[in-house]
C-alpha cells in the first residue's frame, strides 16, 4: 500500500514511518523540511520526503491537490487542527483514498461523567484545541457514515517519548520539576496531588495506527483511544519519580490559586489546562477488542525513558 503520512517528522512519525517501512508499504512523508526525527532509523533511507508547507498551500487552495497528487491509498494526518483544513483535504481525496487517519486527541471529551471515559462518552470539549478537534472529528465521522469516506480518528493521550520533555507530575513541561524530585527537594503540588494524568508512548501510539491501518472493516468509521493501560495521579506520579533516583518525594501540596503562585504563569496556564480536564482517565477497552491494541509501555515506563534521555542531554540535571 503508498501510504502518505503528513507530518511524518513528528513525535508518533519517529516510531510510525519505520513501522510502515517495515511493514511493506510504500512511505512518502510530508514535512515542512525543517526537522529530522527524533530517533535515527534505517527505514528512513528508504521513504520518500516531500516538502510542502501547509498554510500556504491550503491558503493558496493546492494542499488536498498536491496529496491528491501523491496517489496514495492511506494518508495518515498528523497535523490538521482545524475543520476548514479536515474539509479541503477530504474534498480533495473523496474517492482517491482507501483509508484516511485523523490524529485527534483525547481533549475532544472535555467534562466527563464516568471513568474510565469511553470513546462513544458525550463530547463537552474544553478549549480552543478541544473544540476544534471535535469539531473535526465529528465531521469526519458524519462523511464515513452519510458519504462513505473512509476515515478513523486516534486520540491519543499526553504523548511521551525521547526527545521531548513529558508532562511532569504537577501537570506542566518545566523540567526542574524532574531534577528536584531527583535530588529529593521540595516540590509543590496543586490540591491533593490526586487529579490524573493519562500519558502514552508515541511508538504505542504509532502501533494503534498500524492496528486501525490492517483492520479496515473494524476501524472506518470508528474513534480509538491511545493511552496507556492506566493513568497516574499526580502524587502517585511524583513519588514514583523520586523513587527512581532512591529518594522519598519530599512533597508539598497547595490550593491551586495559592500553588499556582509558586510558578510561572506559563507553567500555571499549562498545568490548569489538564486538570480541568481531570479526570483524565480514558478506556482501551474499545481498542483492545477492535483493534487487538496491546500498549507496550506504562505510564512510568514511558516516562522513565523520555527522562533518562533528558538527563543524559543535560536538561535534567540530577
Amino acid at each position: 500500500m503508498r501510504v502518505v503520512v503528513i507530518g511524518g517528522t513528528g513525535h508518533v512519525g519517529t516510531y510510525l514511518v519505520p513501522r510502515l517501512v517495515e511493514a511493506g508499504h510504500a512511505v512518502v512523508v510530508v514535512s515542512r523540511g525543517g526537522r529530522e526525527p527524533y530517533s535515527p532509523h534505517g527505514a528512513w533511507q528508504a521513504v520518500q520526503r516531500v516538502t510542502l508547507n501547509r498554510a500556504a498551500e491550503e491558503a493558496a487552495g493546492t494542499f488536498g491537490q498536491k496529496i491528491r497528487a501523491l496517489e496514495p491509498d492511506a494518508v495518515i494526518d498528523m497535523i490538521c487542527f482545524t475543520l476548514e483544513s479536515a474539509q479541503h483535504l477530504v474534498e480533495a481525496l473523496r474517492g482517491q483514498v482507501q483509508h484516511f487517519l485523523h490524529c485527534s486527541t483525547v481533549w475532544v471529551h472535555g467534562y466527563t461523567t464516568t471513568v474510565p471515559v469511553t470513546e462513544d462518552a458525550p463530547r463537552r470539549p474544553i478549549g480552543d484545541y478541544g473544540i476544534k478537534k471535535a469539531a473535526i472529528e465529528a465531521y469526519l465521522h458524519t462523511e464515513a457514515r452519510s458519504n462513505g469516506f473512509p476515515e478513523t480518528c486516534i486520540l491519543p493521550g499526553h504523548i511521551v517519548g525521547p526527545g521531548w520533555i513529558p508532562l511532569n507530575p504537577q501537570g506542566n513541561f518545566n523540567p526542574e520539576v524532574y531534577a528536584k524530585l531527583a535530588r529529593g527537594e521540595e516540590v509543590t503540588l496543586p490540591n491533593q496531588g490526586q487529579e490524573l494524568l493519562h500519558h502514552v508512548h508515541a511508538d504505542d501510539v504509532a502501533q494503534l495506527f498500524m492496528k486501525a491501518l490492517a483492520n479496515w472493516n473494524a476501524a472506518v468509521g470508528e474513534s480509538f483511544h491511545a493511552v496507556s493501560p492506566a493513568a497516574l495521579t499526580l502524587r502517585g506520579y511524583a513519588e514514583a519519580v523520586a523513587g527512581w533516583f532512591g529518594r522519598q518525594a519530599n512533597l508539598k501540596f497547595l490550593p491551586f490559586a495559592a500553588w499556582q503562585a509558586t510558578v510561572s504563569e506559563k507553567d500555571a496556564d499549562a498545568t490548569w489546562g489538564h486538570l480541568e480536564h481531570n479526570p483524565n482517565c480514558y478506556s482501551i477497552v474499545k481498542s483492545r477488542r477492535l483493534l487487538d491494541y496491546q500498549p507496550r509501555y506504562s505510564s512510568l515506563q514511558a516516562i522513565y525513558e523520555a527522562v533518562q534521555r533528558l538527563i543524559a542531554e543535560g536538561v535534567v540535571r540530577v
